[in-house]
């Protein structure tokens, strides 16, 4: 009985906040109306789709980065290119640089939390390669200090990060979706995401005629 008058308080509690519901749907769908007429940010997923095809025809691979949810999106988005996206192909070389737990841990022991992805980016990457570099600020530090390691060694340096931009550091190619919501950057990051690896696929892995 207890239980049950909890449940019913429950659903009460989270009835009465409904508006937050339609609120947030309604921001959801704006946004993500706006980012499909946005051709800039359209350009941008093409210019990216191009960088990633050529470092990975060319032995290269592709890094990702991010904190938090974004870190959640960078292991996403790799799977996506060493597993499958839209149908069955070989696999890409992609790498999330934030599962490696015992290197991410010792780089923040003997470093600091700021150099965990940067001396990843040194210790893996090739000139060529590209760094994708997730940020919805902006401002992270760690993803600032890894787009400068990137560009000190001649990687590609790409970002996802909020309608603001990147701040005080230069990407060859920046994607700012029109957001600046967390939760809202983070859908249409993983949107673009899905968009950019399914140019990829598709020009370096050909679906074949009636498949």
């Amino acid at each position: 009985m207890l239980e049950r008058v909890a449940m019913d308080d429950a659903a009460q509690t989270v009835g009465a906040d409904k508006g937050f519901m339609t609120d947030y749907l309604r921001q959801s769908a704006e946004a993500m109306a706006a980012f499909a007429q946005d051709e800039a940010s359209q350009a941008v997923m093409l210019d990216m789709g191009v960088r990633i095809v050529t470092a990975l025809e060319n032995g290269g691979r592709l890094l990702i980065a991010g904190n938090g949810g974004s870190a959640a999106d960078a292991q996403h988005i790799a799977g996506e290119f060493t597993a499958r996206l839209m149908y069955d192909r070989r696999p890409l070389s992609a790498v999330a640089l934030t599962t490696d737990t015992s290197g991410i841990t010792a780089i923040g022991n003997d470093y600091g939390f700021a150099d965990i992805f940067s001396r990843q980016v040194m210790a893996l990457g090739r000139e060529g390669d590209v760094f994708l570099g997730i940020t919805t600020s902006g401002r992270s530090p760690n993803i600032l200090r890894a787009f400068e390691a990137a560009r000190e060694i001649g990687l590609v340096t790409a970002a996802f990060t909020g309608h603001a931009g990147v701040q005080g550091v230069h990407c060859d190619v920046t994607l700012a979706v029109p957001a600046n919501w967390t939760p809202v950057i983070q859908q249409l990051h993983i949107t673009a995401a899905h968009i950019v690896c399914g140019l990829v696929e598709r020009a370096l892995c050909p679906r074949p005629v009636g498949v």
